[in-house]
């Protein structure tokens, strides 16, 4: 692997004792320490390193975050619903800076800490505490984790003394129904809860009247427990019928209330689909419009050309055309296929030959481009609603398919256009060229008695399957990783939802075993055997911090980096017992996190870093996550690491909604949930990369704010108008302008202001236009347009006016004081719920609250706080994740638990 040494450091086999009392004596011990909770959370931009030896592993002590660049979502196996279980990539050398661990008795921590930028910090607010108490938030936040993990504990052995009661019950039943065939005679006195007990499992085949009484308890009367089960089974069976009529009649089916449905490895008896959608074929640009190099137009080959215009038209994607990895990739592709083509000509023919990037210029293609997306953005609303209309006809076939005989709506039908791919974080191929996949790259999968969807004209499919163990409908392998894209059913379809059913059910069953879990991983965190401490350390880390496991990654593939494959310079240590973690996590982002670990946990880092350990050797060299997992599943069938962040994100909620008293207006009540899914985010470490648009979005809302202070610094100078003697009443000072608003922002605010106000008149007048010619009937001329301007020319004047004079006249009928202050009031109250919602938006950047409500949260428990408060469920998921969790929605009521 890159940047690693040939021969890599591995640790010792077994800790001595020696080891140990020797790392004991140079860490001050504080006892057993509750794991603290992260208030530094998530990716940041830059950061300052002390001028010391080893640092935490970043180039130059710096690293700018970056956000996905992936600009879609590829094809997923339905029963996968996060990428936890992704190979890693080679690892990093991030530090040229390295310094090996002396003997350890005799050296203290050779880890530098980092001295980071301040990175924010979870207000009070943001989880719903009051501000003014005198604890302190990461205290009180340490004190909640403790009591909501002692809860699970206390409900892991409820649940399993429950079960052992109903285990012993269940036996007995047997024992005594088996005992019916012997003779009364032989039969031995047995010890009984009661003698009514239900036999429906049992016998519920056998006729009625031959079902076998239930035995007399000794000096006991008989109890009437037979006949009333019969009259009961009766009533039961005609239900039952009326049930199934209803059903009959009801086309919607609700898998969720059969759970053996998709336990087996069969997943369907008949299926039949349409196939795919192919992207159109690539048209030639114009003969004007061609890429010049070295200030020469040159004339291309169609497949060089097409290339050509992959990179042509995204220059308006900086992030991209200023990574010097994605340019060199695009263009080591684009010189092969002008190799393969020819080059290119000038108008003579001659033939110039294409050798340097920097000597090519594509704005005349992203020009021709830009002009074509504006001349699509102009078109009248109702030439829009046609085409997308024709499109949605031609495809309408491909968005369903037949799945048992039930409709099911295809996730992704249309196969990927050819393109530049971008890939996510710093991904070592982006820029590469994304080949057109054609009909011969294709298996379809179908059912035997199904007609085959015949393929484009001229050619073939690659393969067609009849595999009723897959979900997948079609399937190809793109060109760029070797990876194999799937066509599958949509979120919203009972494969899908089944698969997420399955993963929320799998973290319920974990709150039966995670005490043991924790109490095995605690005591193994002093193993002996190194490998035992490394995989009691690792689950320790993914438990209480929500780290990915990790797994091995090749070489081209992006340096993302998860528990068990964590280096020497990803941990650094800080006495007593701080860790601080800082490598790149799932999608190439930063992950950085400071944290308060448990003393032992500490002391075994040390260990597993200790010399002759050094930069890009591994933490936990005895340990991968297969063996991981495989340890896991000894406590419950299928349980792996990622598990652990769905369990602990969906209990964490269910307690808070549990002890949670919700009152007040609706939006009051959603905040309620609000401020619990952040807590969620905070104890449970889900973080997220900020948003390239965040500033810009920032700023757009204090624009806003601004412009709301300026029409209440106008509605004070109309009370002036209506009573010049508020100004001694209220004093001069009530009356003055912000300073902040200066006369060149007023200027400039106004001019925004009349800008609008045309842009809007002008669309209402197009619109009514459309409106008219759609009915037939005569459009309106121009004439109607500028009167309708006249609106916007009297506030233009108005504007002048006012800073001209320094005054403002009232506006509206019959004003006065009481009314224009009512309106300031109402003014005020919209600046305090817009300086409310910047502050949310700007202390939450880095928290990411959508990964924990729709990855990590149980939907039930959203539908359960929606139904117990009265809040619509439409103010928590939108469209398309009611479409997602619609087996939760009608599946749950406001009593069901996690």
């Amino acid at each position: 692997m890159a940047n690693r040494p040939s021969l890599a450091v591995k640790s010792q086999e077994h800790i001595s004792k020696n080891v140990d009392r020797a790392m004991d004596k140079q860490i001050p011990s504080n006892g057993h320490v509750q794991p603290g909770v992260s208030i530094r959370m998530g990716p940041v931009e830059d950061m300052d390193i002390d001028d010391a030896p080893a640092t935490n592993g970043n180039v130059n002590g710096k690293r700018k975050s970056r956000g996905s660049l992936a600009n879609g979502k590829s094809y997923k196996d339905a029963s996968s619903s996060d990428d936890d279980d992704k190979p890693l990539s080679k690892r990093r050398r991030t530090s040229n800076q390295t310094k090996t661990i002396k003997d350890d008795s005799e050296s203290e921590l050779s880890d530098v800490p980092l001295r980071a930028r301040k990175l924010p910090k979870a207000t009070a607010s943001q989880i719903g505490e009051s501000s003014d108490s005198d604890t302190p938030l990461n205290a009180k936040l340490v004190k909640e984790k403790e009591a909501i993990q002692k809860a699970a504990e206390k409900e892991a052995k409820a649940i399993r003394q429950k079960e052992k009661v109903a285990q012993t019950k269940r036996k007995q039943k047997v024992e005594s129904e088996s005992d019916d065939d012997i003779p009364l005679a032989k039969k031995k006195p047995a010890k009984r809860v009661s003698n009514g007990v239900k036999k429906d499992e049992l016998d519920s085949d056998a006729p009625l009247s031959k079902k076998k009484a239930a035995p007399k308890k000794a000096k006991a009367k008989p109890a009437p427990a037979t006949p009333a089960k019969k009259g009961k089974g009766r009533a039961k069976e005609e239900k039952t019928e009326e049930d199934q009529e209803a059903e009959d009649e009801e086309e919607e089916y609700r898998w969720w209330e059969d759970p053996t449905k998709g336990d087996g490895t069969k997943k369907w008896t008949t299926l039949e689909h349409n196939g795919v959608v192919f992207p159109p074929p690539y048209e030639p640009l114009p003969s004007n419009v061609k890429l010049v190099y070295d200030g020469v137009p040159v004339t291309l080959h169609i497949e060089a050309e097409e290339v050509a215009t992959f990179y042509g038209s995204m220059l308006h994607s900086t992030v991209n055309i200023t990574n010097e990895t994605f340019n060199k990739n695009f263009f080591e592709d684009f010189t092969a296929t002008l190799d393969k083509t020819g080059h290119g000509k000038d108008k003579q023919g001659n033939t110039i030959k294409i050798k340097k990037f920097e000597k090519c210029d594509f704005k005349p293609i992203f020009e021709w481009f830009e002009a074509e997306r504006a001349k699509k953005k102009a078109l009248p609303a109702a030439e829009k609603k046609t085409l997308k209309a024709e499109k949605d006809a031609a495809e309408a076939s491909y968005m369903f398919c037949t799945w048992d005989g039930r409709k099911q709506k295809v996730g992704n039908f249309r196969v990927e256009p050819p393109g530049l791919f971008r890939g996510r974080g710093a991904h070592p191929k982006t820029g590469r060229v994304k080949k057109r996949v054609t009909p011969e790259q294709i298996t379809l999968n179908i059912g035997k008695e199904a007609k085959v969807p015949p393929p484009p004209d001229g050619h073939r499919w690659k393969e067609v399957k009849h595999d009723q163990e897959g979900t997948w409908l079609a399937m190809w392998q793109e060109n760029i990783n070797g990876a194999y894209k799937y066509v599958m059913l949509a979120a919203n379809s009972d494969i899908k939802g089944q698969s997420d059913f399955k993963k929320f059910e799998k973290a319920r069953e974990l709150k039966k075993h995670i005490d043991r879990i924790r109490k095995d991983y605690q005591k193994d965190l002093k193993a002996e055997k190194m490998a035992d401490r490394q995989r009691a350390t690792a689950i320790y880390l993914i438990d209480q911090f929500a780290l990915r496991a990790g797994n091995e990654k090749g070489e081209d593939e992006a340096d993302t980096v998860g528990c068990c494959s964590l280096k020497f310079q990803h941990v650094t240590l800080k006495p007593p017992n701080s860790v601080i973690f800082d490598f790149l996590g799932k999608d190439s982002i930063r992950f950085y996190d400071e944290v308060q670990v448990d003393q032992q946990v500490f002391k075994n880092l040390k260990i597993f870093k200790k010399a002759p350990k050094t930069e890009n050797d591994d933490i936990f060299d005895r340990l991968t996550t297969s063996a991981l997992n495989k340890h896991l599943t000894n406590y419950m069938p299928g349980l792996t690491a990622k598990v652990f962040r769905t369990y602990n994100a969906s209990w964490t909620m269910a307690k808070l909604l549990k002890d949670m008293k919700s009152t007040g207006t609706i939006p009051e009540r959603v905040k309620d949930y609000n401020d619990a899914n952040r807590e969620v985010a905070i104890l449970c470490n889900h973080k997220r990369t900020v948003a390239a648009s965040h500033e810009a979005s920032v700023g757009k809302m204090e624009e806003k704010i601004n412009g709301l202070r300026y029409q209440g610094w106008r509605l004070k100078q109309m009370m002036l108008d209506v009573d010049p003697k508020m100004k001694k009443k209220r004093g001069s000072e009530y009356f003055q302008r912000d300073e902040d608003l200066t006369d060149e922002w007023v200027k400039q605010h106004q001019d925004a202001l009349v800008d609008e106000q045309r842009q809007k008149i002008r669309k209402k007048f197009e619109k009514d236009n459309e409106k008219l010619k759609a009915e037939g009937q005569k459009e309106m001329k121009a004439k109607e347009l500028d009167e309708r301007m006249d609106v916007v020319n009297d506030m233009e004047k108005k504007f002048k006016k006012e800073n001209k004079t320094g005054k403002v006249e009232a506006e509206g009928k019959g004003p006065s004081v009481e009314k224009l202050d009512t309106n300031l009031d109402k003014l005020n109250q919209r600046i305090e719920t817009m300086k409310i919602q910047k502050d949310d938006k700007e202390e939450n950047k880095e928290v990411a609250l959508g990964t924990s409500k729709i990855n990590y949260i149980d939907p039930r428990l959203t539908v359960v706080f929606s139904k117990k408060f009265n809040v619509p469920i439409e103010r928590f998921f939108s469209k398309t994740l009611r479409e997602k969790f619609d087996w939760a929605i009608k599946s749950v009521d406001e009593n069901w638990e996690f």
